[in-house]
C-alpha cells in the first residue's frame, strides 16, 4: 500500500503521522513537497531520513498537480499498490487512513472517501461550504456524497493512469475528480472518519474566494452562458412579438437562435469538449433534442404564466427561464456532454 501526502509548508504535524504510519512495515508513504522554499527543508530531510520518499516541486503548483505528480511517480515505479492520499495537516488520523485502505483493497475501480461528520465544533465555513457543495455535486450529477472536499481518499491501483489525466491544477483537481467518476464506470463508497479541525482549520490552504471560483467554474461559466442565451433570446422574443403578436411563433424563433448560440458556447466554452466532427455529431442530436423539450416546456411555462395566471410577458418570461435553468443544466452535463 502507498500513501501520498501532497504538503505545502507543513509543521511538526506531518512528522508525527509519518512516525505513527511507519508502525506498518508494508506501507509506503510519498510526500510532494509542492514549493514550501527553503525553510520548510529540514521537515522533508527528516522525512527522507526515516524512509520516505520526497518529492519537490521548485515553486508551489498546487494539490492537483502535487497528487499527480505523486500518482505519476507511483505508476512509474510499478503502480501496482493501492493509494491513499492524505493531508499533511493533522487532520487525518492514522486509524482513519487504514480503514479507508481496507476498503479499498476489496475491489477494484473504486475510490474511497474519508468522509468528515461535521459534528461538533466545526469552523463555520467548512460546515458551509461542504454544505453547499454536497447540494450542488447532487444536482450535477445525480450522486449523493456526504462530503466532496475531503483530503483523504483512497483509489485502487488500476486508477492511477487515470487520475493522472483528471484536469485541474489545485482545489478543483478533487472535484473535477469525483465529477468525472461515474462517467468512467468507478463507484465512490464513504467511509466516516473523525472530524478533526486544528486551530480553527487555520493551517489550511484553502482560498475561499478565488478556490471556490474554481471548485464552481463549471457552474459558474454556464450561468454565464445561459444569462447571454437568455438575453439574446429576450431580445428576440419582444422584437418579434412585437412585430407579429403570436406567442408561438415568437417562442420558437427566439429560442432557435438563442440555443444555436448557447450550444456552440457551451460545448467550447463550458464543457470543454473537443471540436471534432465526431464530437459535434455525438453531442449536437441530443443538445437539440433536449432544445425540443425545453421548446416546449418554454411554451407551456410561458402560456401557464402569461395567458392563464394573467402575467405580462416579461415576468413571464423570466419565471419560465427560472424554472428551466437548472433542468437545462443538469441535462446537458448528465447527458449531452457526457
Amino acid at each position: 500500500m502507498a500513501i501520498l501526502i501532497p504538503a505545502y509548508e507543513p509543521d511538526e504535524r506531518l512528522l508525527e503521522l509519518i512516525q505513527k504510519l511507519r508502525k506498518r512495515s508494508d506501507t509506503r508513504i510519498i510526500i510532494v513537497d509542492d514549493g514550501s522554499g527553503k525553510e520548510y527543508q529540514k521537515i522533508f530531510n527528516t522525512a527522507e531520513a526515516v524512509g520516505c520518499i520526497v518529492l519537490h516541486h521548485e515553486v508551489n503548483r498546487g494539490k492537483g498537480r502535487a497528487l499527480k505528480t505523486g500518482f505519476h511517480y507511483l505508476m512509474e515505479s510499478g503502480g501496482q499498490d493501492i493509494v491513499v492520499c492524505a493531508d499533511s495537516d493533522g487532520q487525518h488520523l492514522p486509524e482513519d487512513i487504514m480503514a479507508v485502505s481496507e476498503i479499498v483493497q476489496q475491489g477494484d475501480h473504486k475510490i474511497v472517501l474519508g468522509s468528515r461528520r461535521f459534528s461538533g465544533k466545526v469552523p463555520l465555513r467548512s460546515r458551509f461550504g461542504n454544505s453547499v457543495t454536497r447540494a450542488v455535486f447532487s444536482f450535477t450529477t445525480g450522486t449523493k456524497v456526504y462530503d466532496t472536499q475531503t483530503g483523504l481518499r483512497g483509489y485502487s491501483a488500476d486508477m492511477l493512469d487515470w487520475l493522472c489525466q483528471i484536469s485541474g491544477e489545485r482545489f478543483e483537481y478533487e472535484m473535477n475528480l469525483l465529477l468525472s467518476a461515474h462517467q468512467e464506470g468507478y463507484s465512490i463508497e464513504e467511509t466516516f472518519i473523525d472530524t478533526v479541525y486544528l486551530d480553527e482549520n487555520k493551517s489550511s490552504h484553502f482560498r475561499p474566494l478565488a478556490d471556490s471560483i474554481r471548485v464552481y467554474l463549471p457552474i459558474i461559466l454556464f450561468s454565464a452562458s445561459s444569462i447571454a442565451s437568455a438575453l439574446l433570446d429576450f431580445g428576440l422574443l419582444l422584437i418579434i412579438q412585437h412585430i407579429s403578436a403570436n406567442l408561438l411563433l415568437s417562442v420558437v424563433a427566439a429560442r432557435i437562435c438563442s440555443s444555436i448560440f448557447n450550444y456552440t458556447m457551451n460545448r467550447n466554452v463550458v464543457f470543454r469538449k473537443q471540436s471534432g466532427a465526431a464530437e459535434i455529431h455525438h453531442s449536437m442530436p441530443k443538445y437539440f433534442s433536449l432544445v425540443v423539450l425545453v421548446l416546449l416546456l418554454n411554451y407551456g411555462f410561458m402560456y401557464l404564466y402569461h395567458e392563464m395566471i394573467g402575467l405580462t410577458i416579461i415576468p413571464a418570461k423570466l419565471l419560465t427561464e427560472i424554472t428551466l435553468f437548472l433542468f437545462s443544466y443538469w441535462a446537458q452535463r448528465k447527458y449531452v456532454y457526457k
